[in-house]
């Protein structure tokens, strides 16, 4: 039975991946506070290496991009220090790693897809701290998956789908921002790429093809204003009335950290390494929606 080590409990790709590695049989231990404090780097180290593991799952980070602009220390500590601990741990044990990193490794410049192999330049603390640890993780854990996502969403935890539902009832014009790309990704979706991904890399040697940097989102690409639409749409028939969407611009609606303009990754190596399908969507979006859908009744 595979042993798998999951930093991180409640986040949403976190809980998702629980979940999924409870029915594909893994022998699934989770470190989370009180046990875990990703604040403190030595601590992290010491914690993991009292565990026998065949893979590290780091379902774990800062991700409160706003407020790491005045908090950059503990953005670094979280993003960047204890993820080298990680890598340290497991290499220790010759166990692989499996870490959750971002679109905002990119300044959204590109005009395509983003391929693993683009340059980076994050655009403010957050995404310097992720690139951050992606690096320090490479040079410490030789037998690494590094796989950045965006635009996370699901049922539970903070998202942008739970808030277009919330506002949505309190307000009949919404403006969302509407010149920023990207491909919604549900967590659900990510924590089955996970799934698959610990189950092929246990046995991989190191340098093979398996371990590096990946991307993975849902299929197809739109905008905030553009998912905002699809969302609504999709709960046209609920007990509440659906609100006007209107779009408006990036500068129209300031935050303290810049947002990449496009945050499309191109999946297509994860697909060929992994055999991962990717879904449009869309169509996971139609089952987190259901999920809501249930709350409603």
């Amino acid at each position: 039975m595979l042993r798998v080590l999951q930093i991180g409990r409640t986040g949403q790709v976190a809980t998702e991946f629980a979940l999924a590695a409870g029915k594909a049989g893994m022998a699934l231990t989770v470190l989370s506070r009180p046990e875990l404090d990703l604040e403190d780097p030595d601590a992290v180290r010491r914690v993991i290496s009292a565990h026998e593991f065949d893979v590290l799952v780091n379902c774990a980070a800062y991700t409160a991009v706003d407020q790491a602009e005045t908090d950059q220390d503990t953005a670094q500590r979280v993003n960047a220090d204890s993820v080298e601990a990680m890598g340290a741990a497991a290499a220790e044990q010759g166990a692989a790693i499996i870490h959750l990193s971002t679109d905002y490794v990119f300044d959204g410049a590109a005009e395509r897809a983003y391929l693993e192999t683009d340059a980076t330049a994050p655009l403010g603390v957050y995404g310097r701290t992720k690139l951050d640890g992606e690096r320090r993780l490479a040079r410490v854990a030789p037998r690494h998956v590094i796989v950045r996502t965006a635009w996370v969403y699901a049922s539970h935890g903070k998202n942008f789908v739970k808030t277009m539902l919330r506002i949505g009832r309190e307000r009949d014009v919404l403006t969302i921002v509407d010149d920023q790309h990207g491909s919604p990704t549900s967590a659900a979706d990510i924590a089955s790429a996970l799934v698959v991904i610990a189950a092929k890399v246990a046995d991989v040697p190191q340098g093979a093809p398996d371990f590096g940097v990946f991307h993975f989102c849902g299929g197809g690409q739109t905008t905030w204003r553009g998912f905002a639409d699809e969302i609504f749409a999709q709960a046209r028939d609920w007990p509440y009335p659906t609100p006007e969407v209107r779009p408006i611009n990036t500068e129209d609606f300031p935050t303290p950290a810049k947002r990449p303009a496009n945050s499309v990754l191109d999946t297509t190596l994860i697909q060929s390494v992994f055999g991962i399908e990717i879904r449009p969507w869309q169509q996971s979006l139609a089952d987190v929606m259901s999920e809501f859908k249930k709350e409603q009744a």
